[in-house]
């Protein structure tokens, strides 16, 4: 495959890191995720959204192996329906379980995390294990990050229902895991709540929720370096948010929505008024003003780059959905460092755009990836 050159110009702004987005694989179906196994680093495991996992040959960007095939089991009965992400168990070496977020039925619409057994890379399919399911109000805001934290519980990123201005009021009401952080102790036959989770002995609050108050975080990331956690939250008419958290400080915290989108109070009488008084605020957010360089409409939240590249060494990666935006930043002392508009001085393959930005991935060297839902891959170079 071609490797392009890097290409560099100046901007205006506080940081020029110029890059190259280099093609890895192409002709996918709407992916949405790519994850890699611990042991593994050969392979890049994607999540086309219909309902199917790939392997691809790390070197070459070619299919190998179809991992798992779940199309017809999946909901894609919406744009933001299907298998939404993919999970490695951290004893993957040993146990080969992978865990998967995944949406299924139409009007009863119910939320699946199950985890099947791998065998070298085939999952069996009649394996599935249903560990948690919840339901969905609506067929949009499903959120879809699966991960495991350091301390080997998996957490889920989880939308607030669907429609628009959660209109059931889910993601303030702790009697439902919607619009929330989740997190599962599932080191057993069966999930479990660990006792240390914040709402555990709460009256009427599902026990599972860590955190809460979110709109559709999409996409959550823990940083390989440190440890600490990145939620991008899709936001409602006016602002997008990215919220940052050191280790133990997700535990019990409220971003806010409804009444806040961001930092602001929204606008639709009788659900805004005071932020409430655990509020975590964002350390970013941009507007939906897109004449702005920083404007967008729908937010698609990244890694922070380990990768070979010692310039963009800690920077947290993020784009947008819809303006075809691609930006980062540091993060330094609680604050933004060094943001880059890397849209504007990105080189691409002759002939090459890119379109909405679905996912981001990195693989164990740290490098960063883009997703492209028309169907490409591209490394960050």
């Amino acid at each position: 495959m071609k490797v392009v050159a890097a290409f560099f110009l100046t901007t205006i702004f506080l940081s020029a890191a110029h890059i190259t987005l280099t093609p890895i694989a192409e002709e996918l179906v709407r992916p949405v995720d790519l994850q890699v196994a611990p042991g593994d680093d050969d392979h890049l495991f994607i999540v086309e959204q219909n309902g199917i996992v790939l392997a691809l040959e790390k070197a070459s960007g070619k299919t190998i192996e179809t991992v798992l095939n779940l199309t017809g089991h999946v909901s894609r009965g919406g744009n933001e329906e299907g298998l939404l992400g993919l999970a490695f168990s951290p004893d993957y070496e040993n146990d080969s379980l992978i865990y998967l977020y995944y949406t299924k039925g139409k009007k009863n619409r119910i939320t699946h995390i199950s985890r099947f057994k791998m065998n070298g890379l085939i999952a069996n399919r009649e394996s599935e294990e249903i560990l948690f399911t919840f339901k969905q109000d609506f067929g949009n805001h499903n959120g879809g990050w699966i991960a495991f934290g350091a301390d080997k519980h998996l957490y889920l990123g989880v939308g607030d229902g669907g429609a628009a201005n959660d209109p059931k009021r889910r993601a303030q009401d702790l009697s439902n895991v919607l619009g929330s952080i989740l997190r599962l102790d599932v080191s057993g036959k069966k999930a479990k709540v660990p006792r240390d989770n914040p709402f555990v002995k709460k009256p009427d609050a599902q026990p599972e929720i860590y955190a809460y108050g979110l709109r559709n975080p999409w996409r959550c990331s823990f940083d390989q370096k440190t440890g600490n956690l990145w939620i991008a939250d899709v936001g409602q008419n006016h602002w997008e948010e990215i919220n940052f958290l050191k280790p133990g400080e997700l535990k019990g915290k409220n971003f806010g929505w409804r009444p806040r989108e961001g930092n602001h109070k929204t606008p639709k009488e009788g659900i805004g008024g005071e932020a409430p008084a655990a509020e975590h605020k964002p350390i970013y957010e941009y507007s939906h003003d897109i004449k702005k360089p920083t404007g967008g409409l729908s937010i698609t939240g990244g890694y922070v780059h380990r990768g070979k590249r010692a310039d963009l060494n800690g920077h947290y990666f993020f784009g947008d959905f819809v303006s075809l935006r691609l930006w980062s930043f540091r993060e330094e002392n609680g604050k933004v460092v060094d943001f880059t508009h890397h849209h504007k001085t990105m080189k691409l393959p002759e002939g090459k755009k890119l379109g909405p930005i679905s996912s981001f991935g990195q693989d164990h060297d740290g490098e960063v990836y883009v997703l492209d839902l028309g169907g490409s891959i591209y490394r960050i170079d």
